[in-house]
C-alpha cells in the first residue's frame, strides 16, 4: 500500500510538470538561449519549495517514514567536482533537452525516442561508477 502512494504522488507530479511545459523540449531550448523566464520561473519555485522544505525538516525534527529522524548533512564548502558535474550536467540537458525526472515523464507520454537519451542517462552513470575513483573528490 506504501508504495502505491509513491506511484500516485509521481503521476501526479508527471501531469502538473507536463502540464507546467517543464518537459517540453522547445521551452528548454527558449531557457537556454535566454528567450523565456518560463523554465527560470519552475526552477527558482522548486529552489524555494526545497529551501523551505529542508528548514522545515531541520526545525521541526521530521521523522521518516519507519519513525528514525531525519538527519541532513550539510554540503561540503564549495569545490571543483560541484562545478564540473553542474557543467555536464547542464550541457548534457541542453544537448538532449531533457533532465532525469522528465525523461520518465516523457516515456509515459508516448515518447519512445527518449529511450536513448534514458539508455545515454545510464551509460554516463554506470562509466562515472566506473571512474569515479579516479576522478578529483
Amino acid at each position: 500500500m506504501n508504495l502505491l502512494r509513491y506511484v500516485i504522488v509521481g503521476f501526479i507530479f508527471g501531469i502538473i510538470l507536463t502540464k507546467a511545459e517543464a518537459v517540453s523540449w522547445y521551452r528548454i531550448y527558449e531557457m537556454f538561449q535566454f528567450q523565456s523566464i518560463h523554465m527560470y520561473g519552475i526552477i527558482t519555485v522548486a529552489i524555494i519549495t526545497g529551501l523551505i522544505g529542508i528548514q522545515w525538516f531541520k526545525r521541526k525534527q521530521i521523522k521518516d517514514i519507519e519513525g528514525n529522524p531525519i538527519y541532513i548533512q550539510d554540503k561540503e564548502k564549495g569545490n571543483v567536482r560541484y562545478w564540473i558535474g553542474g557543467i555536464l550536467f547542464g550541457l548534457g540537458w541542453a544537448m538532449v533537452g531533457a533532465c532525469p525526472g522528465p525523461i520518465f515523464i516523457l516515456l509515459g507520454a508516448g515518447f519512445l525516442s527518449v529511450g536513448l537519451i534514458l539508455i545515454g542517462a545510464i551509460f554516463g552513470t554506470f562509466l562515472y561508477g566506473l571512474l569515479k575513483d579516479k576522478l578529483p573528490h
